[in-house]
Protein backbone atom coordinates (compact mmCIF):
# COMPACT_ATOMS: atom_id res chain seq x y z
CA UNK A 1 0.00 0.00 0.00
CA UNK A 2 2.96 2.32 0.78
CA UNK A 3 4.75 1.24 -2.41
CA UNK A 4 1.70 2.37 -3.92
CA UNK A 5 1.36 6.21 -2.53
CA UNK A 6 4.85 6.29 -3.50
CA UNK A 7 4.39 5.78 -6.39
CA UNK A 8 1.56 7.72 -7.26
CA UNK A 9 4.16 10.60 -5.32
CA UNK A 10 6.63 10.20 -7.75
CA UNK A 11 4.49 10.58 -10.44
CA UNK A 12 2.77 13.70 -9.36
CA UNK A 13 6.23 15.12 -9.00
CA UNK A 14 7.27 14.20 -12.01
CA UNK A 15 3.89 15.57 -13.72
CA UNK A 16 4.54 19.25 -12.09
CA UNK A 17 8.48 19.40 -13.16
CA UNK A 18 7.85 18.11 -16.63
CA UNK A 19 5.04 21.29 -16.51
CA UNK A 20 7.47 23.88 -15.32
CA UNK A 21 9.83 22.56 -17.82
CA UNK A 22 7.29 22.97 -20.80
CA UNK A 23 5.91 26.07 -19.16
CA UNK A 24 9.58 27.43 -19.39
CA UNK A 25 11.12 26.35 -22.33
CA UNK A 26 7.70 27.91 -24.44
CA UNK A 27 8.50 31.01 -22.04
CA UNK A 28 12.26 30.96 -23.59
CA UNK A 29 11.33 29.76 -27.07
CA UNK A 30 8.25 32.40 -27.91
CA UNK A 31 9.73 35.48 -25.18
CA UNK A 32 9.49 38.47 -27.20
CA UNK A 33 11.60 41.45 -25.76
CA UNK A 34 9.97 44.72 -26.13
CA UNK A 35 11.93 47.19 -28.67
CA UNK A 36 12.65 49.85 -25.59
CA UNK A 37 11.77 52.11 -28.62
CA UNK A 38 9.22 55.00 -28.04
CA UNK A 39 7.11 55.81 -31.20
CA UNK A 40 6.70 59.74 -31.54
CA UNK A 41 3.63 61.36 -33.13
CA UNK A 42 4.37 61.24 -36.69
CA UNK A 43 4.05 64.67 -38.89
CA UNK A 44 0.54 64.20 -40.40
CA UNK A 45 -2.91 62.05 -39.81
CA UNK A 46 -2.95 58.41 -39.91
CA UNK A 47 -3.57 57.81 -43.62
CA UNK A 48 -5.27 54.93 -45.39
CA UNK A 49 -2.76 53.39 -48.03
CA UNK A 50 -3.98 51.08 -50.82
CA UNK A 51 -4.07 47.05 -49.69
CA UNK A 52 -1.97 46.55 -52.73
CA UNK A 53 0.86 48.75 -51.35
CA UNK A 54 1.45 46.83 -48.21
CA UNK A 55 4.32 44.58 -47.43
CA UNK A 56 4.19 40.92 -47.22
CA UNK A 57 7.84 39.86 -47.70
CA UNK A 58 11.13 41.53 -47.32
CA UNK A 59 14.35 39.92 -49.06
CA UNK A 60 17.87 40.80 -47.90
CA UNK A 61 20.34 39.03 -50.17
CA UNK A 62 23.38 39.08 -48.97
CA UNK A 63 22.06 37.82 -45.38
CA UNK A 64 19.63 35.12 -47.15
CA UNK A 65 16.87 36.84 -45.76
CA UNK A 66 13.53 36.00 -47.45
CA UNK A 67 10.65 36.65 -44.54
CA UNK A 68 7.01 37.32 -43.95
CA UNK A 69 6.14 40.59 -42.37
CA UNK A 70 3.48 41.33 -39.78
CA UNK A 71 2.11 44.26 -39.14
CA UNK A 72 2.35 45.06 -36.14
CA UNK A 73 1.38 48.10 -33.70
CA UNK A 74 2.29 49.80 -30.65
CA UNK A 75 2.75 48.17 -26.96
CA UNK A 76 1.11 49.00 -23.76
CA UNK A 77 4.26 51.01 -22.92
CA UNK A 78 3.99 53.20 -26.23
CA UNK A 79 6.81 51.31 -27.68
CA UNK A 80 7.07 49.64 -31.35
CA UNK A 81 5.62 46.25 -30.82
CA UNK A 82 7.94 43.23 -32.57
CA UNK A 83 6.61 40.45 -34.57
CA UNK A 84 5.37 37.38 -32.24
CA UNK A 85 7.71 34.45 -33.30
CA UNK A 86 11.35 34.74 -34.27
CA UNK A 87 10.84 34.01 -37.91
CA UNK A 88 9.05 36.58 -39.62
CA UNK A 89 9.54 40.79 -39.18
CA UNK A 90 7.57 43.15 -37.81
CA UNK A 91 6.44 46.53 -40.08
CA UNK A 92 5.24 49.46 -38.36
CA UNK A 93 1.45 49.65 -39.69
CA UNK A 94 0.75 53.21 -38.23
CA UNK A 95 3.64 54.80 -40.53
CA UNK A 96 4.08 54.42 -43.93
CA UNK A 97 4.77 51.45 -46.69
CA UNK A 98 7.84 51.18 -47.68
CA UNK A 99 7.85 53.29 -50.89
CA UNK A 100 6.22 56.02 -49.85
CA UNK A 101 7.90 59.30 -48.74
CA UNK A 102 8.59 58.97 -44.63
CA UNK A 103 10.48 56.40 -42.90
CA UNK A 104 8.52 52.61 -42.84
CA UNK A 105 9.85 51.09 -40.20
CA UNK A 106 10.66 47.31 -39.53
CA UNK A 107 11.59 45.21 -36.57
CA UNK A 108 12.64 41.68 -36.29
CA UNK A 109 14.67 39.58 -33.53
CA UNK A 110 18.35 38.86 -33.20
CA UNK A 111 17.53 35.74 -30.93
CA UNK A 112 15.16 34.16 -28.38
CA UNK A 113 15.47 33.33 -24.99
CA UNK A 114 17.30 29.86 -25.54
CA UNK A 115 19.81 31.72 -27.88
CA UNK A 116 18.44 30.81 -30.80
CA UNK A 117 18.94 32.81 -33.93
CA UNK A 118 16.37 35.26 -34.98
CA UNK A 119 15.72 36.43 -38.51
CA UNK A 120 18.09 39.73 -37.89
CA UNK A 121 20.60 37.33 -35.86
CA UNK A 122 23.31 38.69 -38.83
CA UNK A 123 22.14 42.38 -39.39
CA UNK A 124 24.93 43.65 -37.53
CA UNK A 125 26.80 42.55 -41.18
CA UNK A 126 24.93 44.34 -43.54
CA UNK A 127 26.81 47.07 -45.35
CA UNK A 128 26.65 50.68 -46.98
CA UNK A 129 25.13 49.72 -50.58
CA UNK A 130 23.62 46.56 -50.30
CA UNK A 131 20.06 45.62 -51.04
CA UNK A 132 17.19 45.64 -49.35
CA UNK A 133 13.75 44.58 -51.15
CA UNK A 134 10.04 44.63 -49.86
CA UNK A 135 7.80 42.75 -51.96
CA UNK A 136 4.13 44.26 -51.54
CA UNK A 137 0.47 42.42 -51.60
CA UNK A 138 -0.14 43.76 -55.00
CA UNK A 139 3.32 42.14 -56.00
CA UNK A 140 5.46 45.22 -56.63
CA UNK A 141 9.33 44.73 -55.85
CA UNK A 142 10.36 48.15 -53.77
CA UNK A 143 14.56 48.19 -54.06
CA UNK A 144 16.19 49.61 -51.18
CA UNK A 145 20.08 50.55 -50.41
CA UNK A 146 21.30 50.61 -47.74
CA UNK A 147 23.00 54.37 -46.54
CA UNK A 148 24.26 53.90 -42.79
CA UNK A 149 24.22 50.86 -40.02
CA UNK A 150 24.74 52.83 -36.18
CA UNK A 151 23.75 51.29 -32.78
CA UNK A 152 22.50 53.03 -29.91
CA UNK A 153 21.90 52.13 -26.34
CA UNK A 154 18.43 50.59 -26.27
CA UNK A 155 16.55 53.67 -24.00
CA UNK A 156 18.50 56.66 -26.06
CA UNK A 157 17.78 55.51 -29.47
CA UNK A 158 16.45 58.24 -31.77
CA UNK A 159 12.84 58.16 -32.48
CA UNK A 160 12.56 60.86 -34.48
CA UNK A 161 14.91 59.91 -36.83
CA UNK A 162 14.30 56.01 -37.18
CA UNK A 163 9.88 57.07 -37.25
CA UNK A 164 9.84 60.27 -38.53
CA UNK A 165 12.27 61.43 -41.41
CA UNK A 166 10.47 62.82 -44.65
CA UNK A 167 12.73 63.87 -46.62
CA UNK A 168 12.39 61.17 -49.67
CA UNK A 169 11.07 57.25 -48.93
CA UNK A 170 12.87 55.43 -46.46
CA UNK A 171 13.09 51.67 -44.89
CA UNK A 172 14.82 51.42 -41.69
CA UNK A 173 15.36 48.29 -39.93
CA UNK A 174 15.49 47.67 -36.09
CA UNK A 175 16.87 45.00 -33.91
CA UNK A 176 18.58 44.29 -30.50
CA UNK A 177 23.01 44.16 -30.20
CA UNK A 178 25.07 44.89 -27.59
CA UNK A 179 25.07 43.03 -24.13
CA UNK A 180 22.23 41.33 -22.19
CA UNK A 181 21.07 42.52 -19.57
CA UNK A 182 19.74 40.05 -17.47
CA UNK A 183 17.43 42.40 -15.00
CA UNK A 184 15.75 43.96 -18.53
CA UNK A 185 15.75 40.87 -20.41
CA UNK A 186 16.82 42.95 -23.08
CA UNK A 187 20.14 43.84 -24.77
CA UNK A 188 21.35 46.74 -24.00
CA UNK A 189 21.98 48.53 -27.45
CA UNK A 190 19.53 48.60 -30.81
CA UNK A 191 20.71 48.16 -34.23
CA UNK A 192 19.24 50.23 -36.60
CA UNK A 193 19.88 50.13 -41.15
CA UNK A 194 18.76 52.92 -43.10
CA UNK A 195 18.28 52.82 -46.42
CA UNK A 196 16.12 54.69 -49.24
CA UNK A 197 14.22 54.08 -51.96
CA UNK A 198 16.06 54.03 -55.45
CA UNK A 199 13.77 54.83 -58.48
CA UNK A 200 12.55 52.21 -60.32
Amino acid sequence: MKRNALKVVVAIITLCAALVFADTAVRALWYAPDTEISVPDLDEDLKEYPAEDLPVRLQIPTLDIDAHVQHVGITAKGNMANPNNFTDVGWYKYGPPPGYRGSAVFAGHVDNGLKLRGIFKELHTIQAGDDIYVITKGGTKKHFIVEEVKSYPYKDAPAELIFNQRDTARLNLITCTGAWVPGEKTYDERLVVFSRLLPG
